[in-house]
């Protein structure tokens, strides 16, 4: 039996999952603003395993142009100091003895349009990604009706439904994607 409230469910969360997926990947690029998951992408040798930053430390906004990172482990300052610094993302960090403070630089011209780039690059990954779930999802309506639990009308039906869904999520990324360009060119 092909259950079609289901089976759109799983579409609609599926789409959901990796716009928010997107939506993470996106909140690692810098804007000019200070936000904390800048440094999402830090890791840090501790004692022997790869720990990300946000597993070992706390990091504040105080202000827009600077973030601070105090750990809860005072020994690895020095490593986190260094991680940051060899995190390639044109942060120079502070290393005060308590914290590490890090000072956001504003951005140039040129490393705008470098950001903007690869926010394209981030959002045709996740708009393939979501043809792959359209894919998926209309070859399980095939299989349905070739398994005759669906008629030729049905499919056709559910088939056009799925891309009308795929669109929907595909302007939301644009949407997003304009959203987070505008930050990065304005700031």
């Amino acid at each position: 039996m092909f259950d079609q409230k289901s089976f759109f469910d799983r579409l609609k969360d599926k789409f959901q999952k990796s716009v928010e997926a997107y939506r993470g990947e996106l909140a690692v690029f810098r804007t000019g603003k200070a936000t904390p998951a800048i440094l999402d992408g830090v890791v840090i040798d501790y004692y022997g395993q790869k720990t990300p930053l946000s597993q070992m430390a706390s990091i504040s906004s105080p202000d827009p142009r600077m973030l601070v990172v105090q750990p809860w482990d005072k020994t690895q300052l020095k490593e986190i100091e260094t991680a940051i610094r060899n995190a390639n993302l044109g942060l120079n960090p502070i290393n005060d003895g308590h914290f590490v403070k890090v000072p956001i630089p504003p951005l140039s011209e040129e490393r705008r349009k470098e950001i903007v780039k690869q926010i394209h690059q981030v959002t045709e990954k996740f708009r393939v990604s979501q043809r792959h779930i359209r894919r998926d999802a209309i070859d399980e309506i095939k299989k349905a009706q070739k398994d005759k639990l669906i008629t030729e009308d049905e499919e056709k039906k559910h088939t056009e439904t799925v891309e009308k869904e795929l669109k929907n999520f595909l302007k939301m990324l644009d949407d997003i994607a304009a959203k987070k360009e505008k930050e990065v060119l304005e700031n």
